[in-house]
């Protein structure tokens, strides 16, 4: 299969294995909704190609995502575009769970918002010494997304999810790696010696044997994530119309602002 077409995604198929990179820089790889599209497609393509059997995904540069673009918005209804930028992204985390390949999270630097709840809808998670994870969905108004509210307290337990989706906690890399956030912290000088091997190494596994296996593990939870999608998604088209989501994206265009003067 070829993967052609992507502008927002670098997408490489390497033998058996599928890298996928956020590929924005500039602006610390943020993530918009033809970025999100881009991400639901590969997700969904990949599944009709025999030929591949790890998903990776990672980012270009010092970041691996700073998480949701906040400076995009429509030109037309308000409401219409937030229905839309809504289902988008709901389709984009389904994409995820739907999955039938091991998808791999491999945190190259700071996932903040989205980039640290993809974490959590991960087969596997490694990162870098260099990263922390930092959700900070109540300081703009907002709720726990990406099946957060769900996976986080599966993974972390109920109070340390709490500080981090409610209380806009940070996880450093060795606190997420100390509470099963991520199985793997390596040095930057390891990526191409050690990680990128070990990686090609895992997809050269029998691909049947390691998807009926993910289903296998999947099945234990699955029911509670998707629930937890819907309800999230939901709740996020309400937090949308709430002043303090609008309070919070005036107080971060007057920082943009401010930083430029």
């Amino acid at each position: 299969m070829s993967y052609q077409g992507y502008k927002h995604l670098l997408v490489e198929q390497q033998e058996k294995l599928l890298v996928v990179k956020f590929n924005n820089p500039p602006r610390k790889n943020c993530i918009n909704r033809p970025t999100y599209q881009e991400m639901t497609r590969v997700l969904t393509e990949v599944n009709g190609d025999e030929g591949v059997a790890v998903v990776v995904f990672t980012g270009v540069g010092e970041y691996f995502t700073a998480g949701n673009d906040l400076s995009q918005s429509g030109n037309g209804d308000l409401n219409e575009y937030l229905k839309e930028s809504n289902a988008i992204f709901k389709a984009m985390v389904l994409s995820f769970v739907n999955c039938q390949k091991i998808v791999f999270a491999l945190v190259n630097g700071p996932a903040i918002g989205i980039g640290a709840t993809i974490v959590g809808l991960s087969d596997v998670a490694w990162c870098s010494e260099t990263a922390y994870f930092l959700a900070p969905f109540t300081k703009l108004g907002l709720v726990p997304e990406g099946g957060s509210s769900f996976m986080l307290p599966l993974i972390l337990g109920r109070s340390k999810a709490s500080e981090v989706l409610l209380l806009n906690e940070p996880l450093s890399a060795a606190e997420a790696y100390n509470f099963n956030f991520v199985s793997r912290v390596y040095k930057s000088s390891e990526a191409d010696s050690v990680i990128w091997p070990k990686l090609r190494q895992y997809a050269e596994l029998p691909p049947n044997s390691l998807q009926q296996g993910k289903r296998l593990i999947k099945e234990g939870f699955l029911e509670g994530l998707l629930k937890a999608n819907d309800s999230e998604c939901r709740q996020l088209l309400e937090s949308f119309q709430h002043p303090e989501f609008f309070q919070a994206i005036m107080d971060f265009a007057s920082r943009k602002t401010k930083s430029k003067l």
